[in-house]
């Protein structure tokens, strides 16, 4: 049996790390520095359950570029310890430069510490503006057993409310 050959020019889609279970109903895109922090936090939301792609922004820059063809929330840490240009790190900012991963967001869901004040979860506020989507939702670090119901619940309730 002969695979299917990408057309010139067409970028192939990344493989999702944790594939929906059941009728698919969106993506969420999230982004987790070697401290693992925001990784724990999603794989404690269990999305894939409720039918959610989870893909993960490479960590090493010489990773292959992850590419999403659907409709997502990205999740981000906030870093920079409160200074704006260093909030996104250069792996969010790669992924987001690629026409075709900007295309599918949808919404912005942030991490990040209270002790940077003001700047808390700034990456959330920087990636909303430029792109043009609500944020959604944020919470400190590694989040509560309360942040990952509300957001396994809002993810959920947002795509039902906005099917592509």
């Amino acid at each position: 049996m002969e695979q299917a050959v990408p057309e010139q020019g067409t970028q192939v889609a990344s493989t999702p790390e944790y594939a929906a279970v059941g009728e698919r109903v969106g993506a969420v895109v999230y982004f987790s520095s070697q401290s693992e922090n925001t990784a724990r936090f999603i794989s404690n939301c269990r999305l894939q359950d409720e039918g959610i792609d989870v893909f993960r922004i490479p960590v090493k820059p010489h990773e292959a570029p992850l590419k999403v063809h659907e409709p997502y929330i990205i999740v981000v840490p906030t870093y920079g310890g409160g200074s704006a240009r260093k909030a996104v790190l250069p792996q969010i900012k790669r992924f987001l430069n690629d026409p075709d991963n900007r295309a599918g967001i949808r919404g912005v869901i942030a991490s990040g510490n209270t002790n940077f004040g003001e700047a808390f979860c700034m990456a959330g506020d920087i990636i909303a503006q430029k792109c043009k989507v609500p944020f959604l939702y944020y919470f400190e670090l590694m989040g509560t057993t309360e942040d990952e119901r509300k957001v396994k619940q809002g993810v959920l309730e947002f795509f039902r409310n906005h099917p592509e």
